[in-house]
């Protein structure tokens, strides 16, 4: 009988914390736990009682990084219970700050977090000693996305233009200009970092995977859509009829079912297989220069996926500051009644779900909100069992880097879902 113990004080290059638990016998894996330990944060409490027009500002702060995709969602939730919609050239300018969103979240994931996998380094930092030019591409890429973010919302993290209804105050072409110029060369720099990432070595690993992702008629869904999985597609507003979370024991962040099923997947790899035909051209060529097929369920190449995103972003954000009409107001009314909405958007890891009810005195009366990286924890668990298992024979070092290695390929924010690691693997 052997004992094999693995730990780690923390898992590096994800946001958040927690702890992995492995228990494997006879060559099998009898337990394994993603624990996510840190205490739950409570937005949902907090945004009781609070005016209707204030959850765009208020979960922005679940996170610096994807800050824009929470404004969205809740402004459509509200938007939708106040029986108001947001059409025309100021849609244009949400799906145009979303964009920039992309691009630095993905960015940021493809060069600092995840490429340092496949290249052997520890970290980003690491990496830029022997890869200078490389990192500092990818450093332009976000900076691009940054600037398009601040030049729409007016700063780049946790962007304070962003209002129920549209904006404080509507950016003009003028404005947009100085993005435009950087979205030139990041357009270019991202059809390179495609090229670049599809030359790894990816493990042959496939999975099974029940994808999620929302669906748009006529454009690459990020902004809104219909909820569309192998099986159909059904309306935001019918969320609660599918997607059911629970509380499990062993982690703070609660564990999503759709259609009573454990395991489903959310983020580009969702996208990716879902809607890959509305790429833009560009991004379509890249991603079958890449050898993406218009399906793809290997992990470890959503880092390929990704970096097509990041060219879609820049082609589509290019499109719309070439067309858009400026708005002749910030925003459109939104007149108080008592009634429920549903929003959501195509955050970079995935589908987010915002719901509240709003009282006759646009009060909120409750919410809930349902981010990517708790939707997928189940199925990061069912990654790691399917890895781990005909891997036991590794010395425990190397273990913990597939791991890790597994649970970076989902890009997860663990400070959004309620945290992440701490590794321990027991094998006899």
């Amino acid at each position: 009988m052997t004992h094999k113990t693995i730990r780690l004080s923390g898992l590096s290059r994800v946001e958040g914390e927690g702890a992995l638990l492995v228990r494997a016998r006879d060559g099998r894996v009898t337990d394994l736990r993603l624990r996510i330990y840190e205490p739950p944060r409570f937005f949902e409490a907090l945004l009781r009682g609070r005016h209707h027009t204030e959850p765009p500002d208020i979960t922005a702060r679940i996170c610096g990084i994807c800050p824009v995709a929470y404004q969205m969602s809740a402004c459509q939730a509200v938007e939708a219970a106040c029986g108001a919609e947001v059409t025309g050239p100021l849609r244009d300018l949400r799906l145009l700050m979303y964009y920039g969103e992309w691009i630095e979240s993905h960015a940021l994931h493809v060069y600092l977090l995840h490429a340092p996998d496949f290249l052997g380094y520890e970290s980003g930092i690491a990496m830029a000693a022997d890869h200078r030019g490389l990192v500092e591409r990818g450093l332009a890429l976000k900076k691009a996305g940054n600037v398009l973010v601040a030049a729409v919302g007016g700063r780049p993290i946790h962007p304070v233009n962003v209002r129920v209804g549209g904006f404080y105050r509507a950016p003009t072409r003028r404005d947009l200009a100085p993005a435009a110029e950087r979205l030139l060369r990041a357009r270019e720099d991202a059809l390179a970092t495609v090229s670049w990432v599809a030359g790894f070595d990816f493990p042959d690993v496939e999975h099974a995977y029940r994808f999620l992702a929302l669906r748009h008629p006529t454009e690459y869904a990020i902004l809104s859509g219909s909820v569309a999985t192998a099986g159909g597609e059904f309306g935001v507003e019918e969320w609660p009829a599918h997607i059911v979370e629970e509380q499990v024991p062993h982690s703070t962040a609660l564990h999503a079912r759709l259609d009573g099923v454990t395991g489903y997947l959310v983020g580009p790899l969702a996208r990716y297989n879902l809607n890959h035909r509305q790429l833009s051209p560009t991004a379509r060529e890249a991603a079958a220069g890449a050898g993406l097929d218009g399906h793809c369920r290997n992990p470890f190449r959503s880092i390929v996926v990704r970096a097509v995103e990041i060219v879609h972003a820049c082609d589509e954000a290019l499109r719309i500051i070439d067309r858009l009409d400026e708005p002749d107001r910030p925003a459109v009314p939104v007149d108080v009644r008592e009634a429920t909405g549903h929003g959501a958007s195509e955050a970079p890891r995935g589908t987010l779900y915002h719901r509240y009810s709003v009282g006759p005195d646009g009060l909120i009366l409750d919410a809930d909100i349902v981010p990517p990286t708790s939707q997928n924890q189940a199925r990061i668990e069912m990654d790691l069992r399917d890895l781990i298992e005909p891997r036991l024979h590794l010395p425990a070092e190397r273990l913990a880097e597939w791991c890790e290695r597994a649970i970076r390929n989902h890009d997860p924010c663990i400070s959004c879902s309620a945290h992440f690691l701490d590794v321990h693997v027991d094998a006899r």
